[in-house]
């Protein structure tokens, strides 16, 4: 990478976070309002601030973002919705995509301790709490929760980055166990562009550019293991992201790996 690049990465990647910032710090006296409902009504609320957040984003950030295969998404029917993980891009996306249903994201616990997001953070996502059993098993319960109140759940299901040359990395159960136990059907998609938005490698690596949200079609959950839905998951999300040749997918190396 020339020096010439570099240093205009690293002048955007600090413009696109002052933006960041200073819409965080617009919309956080809502944030705090909005924690005077109930807890469901709050959240709906954080996400469509959110919403508007992103757009405004993007706008500035000199993002073009397409929702794709839109057709494949019911949207008065909740659904389990799981991503590939491989951008600090992935949430911003999100909301990108999901415009009119209502939805929860399942996030990492250690977020929330971030001055003033983590509040917004905290109050918008299903924090998950990996170093021990019962943390996890409260998180799956809240999904839970969450479907049968006709809210979708949105799950990396990969749970960090992805920061393999494959186009997946492998898949934990927790998505497709909540799908099969209340028979909620999944719907995989795929981000193909944010890894060239801003990747995992710097945080000053942002900029402008497409993003798109790919939506594959529904898979039933009926009559299918556990092991057999994630196959099948997996492996359909894995052929739409080679035939789009992202562009971290290198598969000499990662048949090697």
């Amino acid at each position: 990478m020339s020096h010439i690049k570099r240093f205009f990465l690293l002048i955007f990647s600090i413009y696109g976070f002052l933006i960041f910032v200073l819409l965080l710090f617009i919309i956080f006296p809502f944030v705090l309002i909005s924690l005077l409902f109930n807890k469901t009504s709050s959240g709906n609320f954080i996400y469509s601030l959110c919403r508007l957040w992103a757009d405004v984003a993007f706008f500035c950030w000199g993002f073009h973002h397409k929702n794709i295969g839109i057709e494949n998404v019911n949207k008065e029917k909740a659904a389990v919705y799981v991503f590939n993980h491989t951008s600090y891009m992935d949430i911003p996306v999100l909301m990108k995509a999901f415009r009119k249903q209502h939805i929860r994201i399942l996030g990492k616990s250690s977020m929330a301790s971030i001055p003033i997001f983590g509040v917004l953070y905290k109050n918008a996502t299903i924090m998950v709490d990996r170093t021990s059993a019962e943390n996890r098993a409260n998180s799956i319960k809240e999904l839970i929760r969450s479907l049968q109140k006709n809210i979708s759940v949105v799950i990396a299901p990969e749970g960090t980055f992805n920061m393999t040359p494959c186009p997946l990395k492998s898949f934990y159960d927790g998505a497709f166990k909540i799908a099969i136990e209340t028979q909620t059907p999944i719907v995989p998609v795929v981000f193909p562009d944010n890894y060239c938005r801003l990747n995992y490698h710097s945080v000053f690596s942002l900029n402008p550019g497409r993003t798109r949200a790919i939506f594959l079609p529904e898979i039933s959950v009926e009559n299918i293991s556990m092991q057999e839905l994630k196959q099948k998951v997996y492996n359909a999300m894995q052929n739409k992201l080679i035939e789009l040749n992202a562009p971290w997918i290198n598969l000499n190396e990662c048949s090697n790996s």
